[in-house]
């Protein structure tokens, strides 16, 4: 896929626009947990998540390859195309990005600020990753997948940054959309000769990466119905699905109840604030308390571009039921 020092090349060129994120060791989160727990800051980033470095990656490579690049479309929940639209901005590129009806007011507000064109359609991602490919097709654009080998290498400079700066890392718990985190991980992992285990997370209710990984062939699933939006994916990628298979140690589901609790538990014990996925890693991490007691682990924090009244409603939520 690539080599440390392209992971390194990558890093470099990311590193001129995105500086690198921290890592903290927070103790209320130590003692929540009963352990060593390091939490990597990808809300940190320009974007407010994990993704923005990939698109930096993809954009300068297509720049490379073509002297004249068509207009650009792609399909997302939000992330990736903030990755993208920040990308083509600042390589003076148009760019189209399909999203599913319903989908993160504030995300599609962010996109549109960076200059792209957002259109709604259908009932989740991967019915909106269907349109985006029609419309590459009919109008003759660039279709940028949310996986790539660019995209990987761009965001693996997180788990780069992570490695390095925390030594003896007994796990790393990453979420998993469609799979450029955790393939990043497993791949920066094994380049830097780590025994580190990489545990993915998906949702409960989103959980055709763990059916697909437990049966040794893709499975999809009906629907994807999950808040976590960066984690609601119905159809996995041959590609990632064989990379996690060989590099994961497991797949652990969490549900709807655990997230949220997870996003509470990072505004106390850390002040940050954890869209769904963001906050997926620390709800399997929570989870698996009782294993991990003693040991040092680390929890990606993939992103934090939760909606206002999303977050209001869920910290509301949880006061009530503590009162």
């Amino acid at each position: 896929m690539f080599d440390l020092d392209a992971l390194r090349q990558a890093a470099q060129l990311i590193h001129q626009s995105v500086p690198p994120t921290p890592q903290y060791a927070w103790p209320l989160l130590a003692e929540r947990l009963g352990c060593d727990v390091w939490l990597k800051h990808e809300n940190h980033t320009p974007a407010g998540a994990f993704k923005v470095r990939g698109g930096i990656v993809y954009v300068n490579e297509l720049l490379k390859r073509q002297a004249q690049v068509p207009a650009l479309v792609t399909s997302t929940r939000g992330n990736h195309g903030i990755s993208l639209a920040m990308a083509t901005r600042n390589a003076g590129m148009r760019l189209t990005v399909v999203v599913p009806e319903g989908n993160s007011l504030e995300k599609n507000a962010t996109m549109r600020a960076c200059g792209a064109e957002v259109i709604e359609y259908g009932r989740d991602f991967d019915t909106a990753r269907q349109r985006a490919g029609e419309l590459a097709e009919a109008n003759g654009w660039h279709f940028v997948p949310s996986l790539h080998p660019d995209l990987i290498r761009g965001v693996a400079t997180y788990a780069l940054e992570l490695f390095e700066a925390v030594s003896d890392l007994r796990r790393v718990y990453v979420p998993i959309g469609l799979g450029s985190g955790i393939c990043g991980m497993i791949r920066t992992r094994d380049l830097l000769g780590l025994d580190t285990e990489i545990i993915g997370v998906v949702s409960s209710a989103a959980d055709a990466y763990a059916q697909s990984f437990e049966q040794g062939r893709i499975v999809c699933t009906e629907t994807a119905d999950t808040f976590a939006d960066g984690m609601a994916c119905r159809m996995p990628s041959p590609d990632a699905l064989e990379i996690i298979r060989e590099g994961a140690a497991r797949i652990v589901r969490v549900d709807d109840a655990e997230i949220r609790q997870a996003i509470v538990a990072l505004h106390e014990d850390t002040h940050n604030l954890a869209e769904g996925a963001g906050a997926a890693a620390l709800a399997a991490a929570m989870q698996e308390r009782d294993s991990n007691r003693g040991e040092r682990i680390a929890v990606v924090l993939s992103g934090g571009n939760i909606d206002r009244q999303l977050l209001a409603h869920i910290l509301a939520e949880q006061a009530r039921a503590a009162a």
